[in-house]
Formats: structure tokens, sequence, C-alpha cells
């Protein structure tokens, strides 16, 4: 194999190494280095967006975890305060019931009442018809006897229909 050795040639492809490997080095080494350094920074950016959006993400939960608290809390206080409010109203209607069925009986007794009082009047005036009418009657009858006077009232009353 040596014997196949040429300087010549050997020159020759040393010198075409030499260029191709400066060629290479200035048009396509350069580039490709640049576009392996953009690439590397793209994929370091990426991983920093995706930590701070992991980050963001768990801001937002804990933020969306407190206003669930909150909201509940709300829920809550505004379910007590229904609350309070219908036994507010039951209270009230309760106490408006009582008023208005004690203001009924009241009027019911009054009622009564002047019912009682009309119809006492009206007893007396039926009693008081009802001796005149027997005094009159006895009066017009001479009777001496106690007995025949006590019989014939009596009979009157009997008569009356009271």
């Amino acid at each position: 194999m040596l014997e196949d050795f040429s300087p010549g040639l050997f020159i020759m492809q040393a010198i075409i190494l030499i260029i191709l490997v400066l060629l290479l080095g200035k048009y396509a080494w350069k580039p490709i280095l640049a576009a392996l350094s953009e690439r590397e920074e793209g994929i370091a950016n990426a991983l920093d967006a995706a930590a701070k959006a992991k980050a963001e993400m768990a801001l937002l939960q804990e933020s969306n975890k407190a206003a669930a608290q909150e909201a509940r809390a709300e829920r809550d206080a505004i379910i007590k305060e229904a609350r309070e409010i219908k036994e507010k109203m039951l209270v009230d209607a309760a106490a408006t019931a009582q008023e208005k069925a004690d203001k009924i009986i009241a009027s019911a007794q009054e009622a009564i009442q002047a019912e009682k009082k009309a119809a006492l009047a009206d007893i007396k005036s039926q009693v008081a018809d009802l001796s005149v009418a027997i005094a009159e009657k006895v009066t017009r009858k001479e009777l001496s006897e106690k007995e025949a006077q006590f019989a014939l009232i009596d009979k009157m009353l009997a008569d009356a229909n009271i």
C-alpha cells in the first residue's frame, strides 16, 4: 500500500480537504451551529414558559379555591338570612293572625252581648205587657178569694205561652 502512495495526489487531496473544511466552516458549520443554538434557546424558552404556566395554574387554582370558599360563605350567609327572614315572617304572620282572631272574638262577644241585651229588653217588655194584661184582667173581675186569684193568674200564665 505504501507503494501506491503518491505525494502529489496526497497534497492535492490535503488541499481539497482543507478547502472543504474551510468552506464547510464558513458556510455550513456556522449556520448549523446557529440553528442548533437557536433551537436550544427555543426549547429553553418553551420550558421556562411551561414552568411559568404551571406556576400561574397553581395560582389560579388557589384563587379558584379561595373564590369557591368565599362563594360558599356567601351562600351560607344568604341561606341563614333567608331562614331568619322566614322565621320573622312566620312570627309576624302568627301575631297578625292572633290579633285578627282576638278582634273577631271581641266583635263576636260584643254582638252576643248586644243580642243578649236586646233579648232581655224584649223579655222585659213581654213580661211588662203580661203583667199589665194580668193586672187588667184581675182588676176587671172582682175576686174575693186569694185562691181564686192565684188560679186565675196561673191560668193566664199558661195561656200566655212564655
